[in-house]
């Protein structure tokens, strides 16, 4: 903008707890970018970019506010309802509860969503799908994603190595092998960012596990699971999930494995934490099909 010689305006669609691969710094990387080099500049924003949400654990521009910056604030700039997910406006309340680590919080909101927007948790995949098809008619699209780090749901024919042709998953029909329709191929989240199928199979891997009561971070390498401890490596994590668990227009199933005792990179001791936490985060486990 600055090359202008009179003005210019850039407008910038930020969607909070997005960044998932290295380079992706969110909204703070505009604002260390602005106080160094453009504090001449005027800044647009709505209070919760700015100076954050007491509900949700968000990102904003600046970790304390400048005041060396023209800084005006908007309520209007902020797109409270999520587009996405029709049949609940507080859907991204929910996820964010899940995903900042507050069951309780989650659970209360759990309780106004669930009625008009489906979320149930399942140890059985064949189950999982098995609910998914039957919610498949018209034009209503369903598939299964998973975490790219899920490398130990191979042994369920789950292989997250193995990359979708993005047009034929989500544009080709029930009769394709390669559509989302036939549940056999998952989308990543590096691949469903920014879309949206109508009904999802969330498949939860132990790469984001429990730890007690906070998050494990996890990465499969070789043989063995090994920690993730670098505080942006394990933020790109949770918001891998946080991109998951957002795909879905109007419901989703959880599938968290049993596990095998005799496989210790699949030990029930990892998954059975996992289930237990997203059921105190209020969701229901699938009892029968619709």
């Amino acid at each position: 903008m600055d090359r202008h010689e009179d003005w210019a305006v850039i407008i910038a669609l930020v969607g909070n707890g997005q960044e998932i691969n290295t380079g992706e710094a969110g909204i703070g990387e505009w604002g260390r970018v602005l106080k160094q080099k453009y504090n001449h500049w005027q800044v647009h924003i709505s209070p919760e970019l700015l100076l954050g949400d007491p509900n949700n654990s968000i990102s904003t521009l600046f970790e304390k506010k400048p005041n060396n910056i023209d800084i005006q604030t908007n309520e209007s700039l902020h797109l409270s309802v999520s587009q996405r997910s029709f049949k609940a406006n507080n859907l991204n309340d929910w996820v964010n509860a899940v995903i900042d680590n507050k069951p309780v919080k989650a659970k209360e909101l759990y309780s106004t969503i669930h009625e008009n927007y489906h979320i149930f948790i399942t140890r059985d995949l064949l189950h999982a799908k098995q609910w998914l098809i039957k919610l498949k008619h018209g034009n209503k699209r369903i598939g299964l994603v998973a975490s790219s780090g899920g490398l130990r749901l191979r042994p369920y024919g789950i292989n997250t190595k193995e990359g979708i042709n993005v047009p034929y998953w989500f544009l080709n029909d029930e009769n394709d092998v390669r559509s989302s329709y036939y549940l056999e191929i998952v989308a990543t989240e590096y691949k469903i960012q920014g879309l949206e199928i109508d009904w999802a199979g969330i498949c939860w891997d132990g790469d984001l596990r429990r730890d007690g009561d906070k998050w494990g971070y996890k990465n499969f390498i070789g043989t063995k699971w090994g920690n993730v401890n670098k505080s942006q490596d394990q933020r790109f994590l949770l918001n891998k999930y946080r991109v998951l668990l957002t795909r879905a227009r109007e419901g989703m199933i959880i599938w968290v494995p049993e596990g095998d005792k005799d496989d210790i990179t699949r030990s029930p001791k990892i998954y059975d934490p996992i289930f237990e936490y997203l059921k105190a985060c209020g969701v229901k486990e699938i009892l029968h099909l619709p």
